[in-house]
């Protein structure tokens, strides 16, 4: 009964935990789920009480019982827990796991728009090479940030049951989430405040997830309760991003792509990575040298002083980190191929700018960008008009909808695909569309000059472009 007060629940089936020795500690999900466990499914039907049941799980918590889900828990005495809120019980599961498996770790949060991947996974690395045991949900090939199901908790509880205690917890939170177009307010917040984090990251405010937020100011209001989630920690803040600085932090700590005069800050002065007014690291020593990339070493190298690394062990962390997987990933050298996760307006804007500079004198930037499917009309012409204010002479535009390769949640719906062709006819600029992936790139690679550039953008359309090229380059 005390579950079911934290998540806001009723409770069907049985008052008591079904398994004969109560609760044994781990959230996970159905598949994987052992007796004792407690499971955290969004949705669930009757067969998925019915397997609970027969795995003598402890009880199951959801949103949305479907298909005689209550009947079949009542009828089989089971304990069904229904929420209008989800997201209170993984961040009921994540504060519970965090002080079970990891009460003595040392806890770092990381929330914004752009660059959480990048910053959350350098930070790992960081700590990792430094010699610490150390966790993070951010991976190359999923990334658990979303925290709307017990991934997290389940990440956890697995780590350290298999390797011992953790030195240091590092966890990506998404911005914004939801669920058919529902908000879930305040999830990052809730998120930071089960992380009870140490040191925040906050790295910048921009649109995205539109449908569950309409406004640069709907972004704000779910993420300035961040730093009161993280309390007397410190917080690291980009003090380029406008709405970022408006953030109420109480212990501050800044980072910049120009110099600063703030005493707990690190900035980038155009040459070198300066710290207490010292260079630390050159542009030459850099993994990257895209000005979005930088901010995001900044924002890992703050986090990392923060948590009172030696700054030589912080150095060698950036030296030696390889990049994450579609994020701004070199593929091929003739031509150029760059394969980048940019799939919001601010990431656009930034991922072209910088592979603009890349391009020779006289060469073409052959851009290739995957509409993105099934997330409605509005955030589309955003990224359209990204596009079009991105455009110049140099670039050549393709535009995929990747049939081929995208399942039925991420299908481009007509509307979509006709918002970019419409914005892009009215501005006058001339592109290729292409129904399949596939398709696009073997155009595109048989067009390029071995000098041009071709960039690869957008989120789970443009995903399998790798393995794709790979075929069709024969390498």
């Amino acid at each position: 009964m005390d579950l079911v007060s934290q998540v806001e629940g009723e409770l069907v089936g049985n008052v008591d935990f079904f398994s004969i020795e109560g609760f044994t500690g781990k959230f996970t999900f159905l598949n994987d789920a052992h007796t004792g466990d407690i499971v955290i499914r969004h949705w669930i039907n009757d067969k998925g009480v019915e397997i609970a049941f027969n795995k003598n799980i402890a009880c199951l918590i959801t949103q949305t019982p479907k298909d005689g889900a209550i009947e079949t828990a009542k009828r089989l005495g089971f304990p069904l827990i229904i929420t209008d809120k989800i997201e209170l019980a993984n961040a009921f599961a994540l504060s519970h796991t965090v002080k079970k498996y990891s009460p003595d770790s040392t806890n770092v949060v990381i929330t914004g728009t752009n660059g959480k991947s990048t910053t959350s996974h350098l930070i790992y690395h960081i700590l990792n090479n430094a010699g610490y045991h150390v966790l993070t949900n951010t991976d190359s090939e999923s990334e658990f940030n979303t925290l709307i199901d017990p991934m997290v908790s389940k990440l956890i509880s697995d780590e350290v049951v298999a390797n011992g205690k953790l030195d240091y917890l590092v966890i990506e939170v998404s911005e914004v989430q939801g669920w058919l177009e529902k908000l879930m307010e305040n999830h990052a917040a809730l998120m930071s405040e089960a992380i009870r984090p140490e040191v925040g990251v906050i790295t910048n405010i921009a649109m995205d997830h539109i449908g569950l937020v309409n406004s640069i100011e709907d972004v704000f209001n779910e993420i300035k309760a961040v730093p009161k989630a993280i309390g007397d920690g410190i917080t690291i803040l980009n003090y380029d991003d406008e709405l970022v600085r408006k953030l109420d932090a109480k212990n501050p700590f800044y980072t910049s792509m120009y110099p600063l005069n703030e005493n707990n800050s690190v900035y980038f002065d155009g040459k070198n990575i300066v710290y207490d007014n010292n260079p630390i690291l050159s542009i030459d020593e850099l993994p990257f040298k895209g000005n979005h990339f930088i901010q995001n070493i900044l924002s890992a190298i703050g986090a990392c002083i923060s948590l009172n690394i030696d700054i030589d062990k912080i150095i060698e962390g950036v030296k030696t980190y390889k990049a994450l997987n579609r994020r701004f990933a070199k593929l091929y050298d003739e031509p150029l191929i760059y394969d980048d996760f940019a799939h919001n307006p601010d990431g656009i804007k930034a991922t072209i700018s910088e592979t603009l500079k890349l391009l020779a004198k006289n060469q073409k930037l052959h851009v290739v960008c995957a509409i993105r499917g099934s997330r409605g009309v509005e955030i589309n012409q955003l990224n359209v008009d990204a596009l079009v204010e991105s455009m110049n002479d140099d670039i050549e535009l393709y535009l995929s909808s990747s049939n081929d390769v995208v399942n039925d949640l991420n299908f481009v719906e007509e509307d979509e695909r006709e918002v970019f062709f419409n914005t892009l006819n009215d501005n006058g600029i001339d592109f290729t569309h292409f129904y399949n992936l596939n398709d696009c790139l073997k155009e595109v690679y048989e067009k390029a000059d071995k000098k041009d550039v071709i960039l690869l953008i957008g989120a789970q359309g443009m995903d399998p472009a790798e393995s794709l090229l790979k075929d069709i380059i024969k390498i």
